[in-house]
């Protein structure tokens, strides 16, 4: 079975390639940062060996890229620049065909609930049992926010 990094990684190239046939220069550029990243990444954690990074961290690579441009579309919109926003929501839609299908709210409040219903009332306890559960499969600040609901804090 391959692997998800190796899956995205061909998936990466094959859409860099077709994208510079097609002359999509917004698409080639996100591709191939996304590329960097994770060759960065790569490099990062292995230095010059030639290992192969897990598929947890490659996800948390491309998790880390959706995150910036959430919260730059935000400050975008709070600035008024229409056009850096809508130029982030392209790039943002883009990333999000290479991530994995997120959890819904009440995917992630099942977990809470469960997590809670085992004795655990903090929120960083809550909040740590959570995402390991969730990581790579839903937000940090929804999960935070569903946590805080649950007790009572918002």
């Amino acid at each position: 079975m391959l692997r998800i990094y190796e899956m995205l990684t061909d998936r990466l190239k094959e859409d860099l390639k077709n994208s510079l046939k097609s002359g999509n220069a917004e698409r080639v550029g996100i591709i191939r940062l996304f590329i960097s990243e994770a060759n960065n990444k790569q490099k990062e954690k292995f230095g010059a060996e030639t290992k192969m990074l897990s598929d947890e961290d490659v996800v948390a690579v491309l998790q880390k890229e959706a995150k910036k441009r959430r919260e730059a579309i935000e400050l975008y919109k709070k600035g008024g620049r229409m056009d850096l926003a809508r130029k982030e929501e392209m790039e943002l839609t883009i990333l999000a065909e290479y991530l994995p299908k997120a959890l819904s709210s009440a995917e992630i409040k099942a977990v809470v609930d469960k997590l809670h219903a085992s004795g655990l009332v903090e929120f960083n306890a809550l909040m740590k049992g959570a995402m390991k559960e969730l990581k790579g499969k839903a937000d940090g600040k929804m999960v935070g926010d569903i946590i805080k609901k649950k007790l009572g804090l918002i």
